[in-house]
């Protein structure tokens, strides 16, 4: 075989004059019928050009070179030469080709059912695409994208080495304990009835790591839940996950900080600069959710106290509830932009939020024009202008409700204003640290509380005596990293002390039993010398997906699940031999006569 000496997209005029061999797949072909046919060959670096002039190479290499098709595998040794004719300038090797000399055909392909065209992904469809997705993966930017994922792998495993962190792994067939999602269950041959599974996190063992002094861990891996896909979720996904001890929050937000502004330096050389923190309450208050996108306005307004003057049944009826309240938008330029239809639909979409409706009102050049433009005469229209701010033009959409609803719904409906008015800037990147979480969130019907965060997180420093006297109101040292309204990671400072370990385990409904029979081991070793310590798990699927300025995490993984989590490539998940169920407890084993007998390895 010819022995390759550069990539194809690495060829520039610098190479004029030098003879070069390239290898990789045809990826167009054109025979001229003059004596000169052209191909462009592509590999990982990108496409070059290769002209063979029949008349000037051996009969061999003009029979091959006239059979060729798309995605043969083949060798070419030439001569660079700066390129006939104009160059093009969609190539980064437009200015060159190479005068084919030699060829060999490695591998000739059948027509294949797809081809790597960016301009047929979308018309393929993505179902199709996912069933060949060993020549989907050839397209350029499926290419690009997974080259990104390498360098951010790279990048991420330098920066915490050069920080004192080891890179340690734990194991995948675990315990079953409750994350939250349920657990993939692997069954065991050795222990028929018992059961693996598959780990939502390595979160316990990352404390253990902690206990036995390890004192910094980082690991890139593979974390397993069973729950519904959906654009950016997949049943299996990676994490970049790290954890230090004797540390606080500051301290972990400060190396997660300068983790982030190198690797949006590397990677896109983007200055990220310091990333602002906004506590949970404030995040809910402006912006109707804990993860809030910054790259735009519309930030929500309690306006409860103007509203109560108004004679609109809607407010009054809100604010008779406990805790009811009356929140507002502004929409800057929607007195213009907002139709009766948009506003008709969403007053329909936030019913399923559990509001009743978006009332609305429009500021124009006169004053205010529809929805309920008739309850603002007078001093209580211009206390409204005063407090949201308004200018003629704007629009103000409303809800009234419990705070929850109110607070979720016009949370919602933020975004979705900005995406259909498309006030949505490209190219900008809002970080934010979320902080200050509340520790529980309460379940009436069941009696007891739900950890917001996970039931290891710790309360914050001054927040330990309200786990007695009243859990509701306690803090936790949790922390999230927002980016354009997207969370791509979330930790805590743990609990290092047994006895708060127990007394959360309580709130949470665990019985002293439940909790030792659960996690035994994670109590014992609190009983042994744990130090405090604190921690972080990265998506680096949601990384990367930012990076590539993708909203569909399929994209970024080299061989994903479907929205119904079924591998198309193999087929996967499939029916096993009924000897390996038998083998496993699942099915009752074979009489004699009946032996089920098992293909040999």
């Amino acid at each position: 075989m010819l022995k390759r000496t550069h990539h194809c997209g690495d060829l520039r005029p610098a190479h004029v004059g030098q003879t070069v061999v390239v290898c990789g797949w045809i990826n167009t072909y054109r025979d001229q019928g003059r004596g000169l046919v052209f191909c462009d060959l592509r590999d990982r670096e990108g496409l070059v050009q290769v002209v063979f002039d029949l008349e000037d190479v051996a009969p061999d290499v003009v029979q091959a070179s006239r059979g060729l098709r798309r995605e043969d595998v083949v060798a070419v040794r030439g001569v660079v030469r700066e390129r006939v004719g104009a160059p093009n300038p969609r190539l980064a090797t437009g200015a060159v080709e190479i005068v084919g000399g030699e060829l060999e055909v490695l591998n000739k392909a059948e027509t294949p059912p797809i081809l790597p065209d960016e301009h047929d992904a979308d018309r393929i469809g993505e179902e199709v695409r996912l069933r060949n997705r060993h020549i989907d993966l050839r397209r350029p930017r499926m290419q690009r994208i997974l080259r990104t994922r390498s360098r951010v792998a790279k990048f991420t495993r330098d920066y915490f080495a050069a920080n004192g962190f080891l890179e340690l792994e734990t194991p995948f067939l675990i315990r079953s304990t409750p994350e939250g999602a349920r657990d993939f269950i692997v069954p065991s041959r050795l222990s028929p009835g018992s059961w693996y599974a598959l780990p939502q996190s390595p979160q316990l063992f990352k404390q253990l790591f902690m206990v036995a002094g390890f004192d910094r861990y980082i690991q890139i891996v593979r974390c397993f839940r069973d729950e519904d896909p959906r654009a950016d979720r997949q049943a299996e996904f990676t994490q970049i996950d790290l954890e230090m001890s004797f540390v606080d929050r500051a301290d972990v937000m400060a190396m997660l900080s300068g983790y982030i502004r190198g690797l949006w330096k590397e990677i896109l050389d983007f200055s990220v600069g310091e990333i602002p923190v906004m506590t949970w309450r404030d995040a809910m208050e402006r912006y109707g959710i804990d993860r809030p996108d910054l790259r735009y306005g519309l930030e929500i307004a309690d306006v409860s106290a103007w509203a109560r003057s108004l004679d609109f049944r809607v407010f009054a009826d809100a604010l008779a509830k406990p805790r009811g309240v009356v929140k507002a938008i502004r929409v800057p330029g929607g007195a213009e932009r907002l139709t009766r239809k948009m506003t008709d639909a969403w007053s329909e979409w936030v019913k399923t939020f559990g509001a009743g409706g978006v009332p609305s009102v429009k500021l124009g050049p006169a004053g205010w024009e529809t929805g309920i433009a008739k309850f603002l005469a007078g001093d209580a229209g211009d206390a409204l202008r005063s407090q949201l701010g308004l200018e003629p033009g704007d629009a103000v959409l409303f809800a009234a409700d419990t705070w929850a609803v109110a607070t979720r719904a016009l949370g919602e409906l933020r975004q979705r204003v900005a995406r259909e008015l498309e006030m949505i800037p490209e190219g900008r990147w809002e970080f934010l640290w979320v902080v200050d979480f509340p520790m529980f969130e309460r379940d009436e019907e069941a009696g007891r509380w739900i950890a917001m965060h996970h039931p290891f997180t710790s309360p914050n420093p001054d927040q330990f005596d309200l786990l007695e006297s009243d859990p509701g109101a306690c803090v936790s040292a949790g922390y999230d990293l927002v980016l354009n309204g997207s969370e791509i990671g979330g930790g805590s400072i743990r609990i290092h002390s047994q006895r708060v370990q127990q007394r959360v385990f309580e709130l949470l409904g665990l019985s002293a039993e439940d909790a030792e029979s659960k996690f035994g081991f994670l109590l014992r070793a609190l009983r042994h010398g744990a130090p405090p310590h604190g921690g972080l798990a990265l998506g680096l699927d949601r990384l990367v997906m930012h990076l590539e300025a993708t909203e569909n995490i399929r994209d970024v993984i080299a061989f994903p699940k479907t929205q119904n989590a079924s591998d198309l490539l193999t087929e996967a998940p499939a029916p096993v031999d009924a000897g390996q169920l038998a083998e496993l407890g699942l099915l009752p084993r074979p009489s004699a006569e009946g032996l089920l007998s098992r293909p040999s390895a």
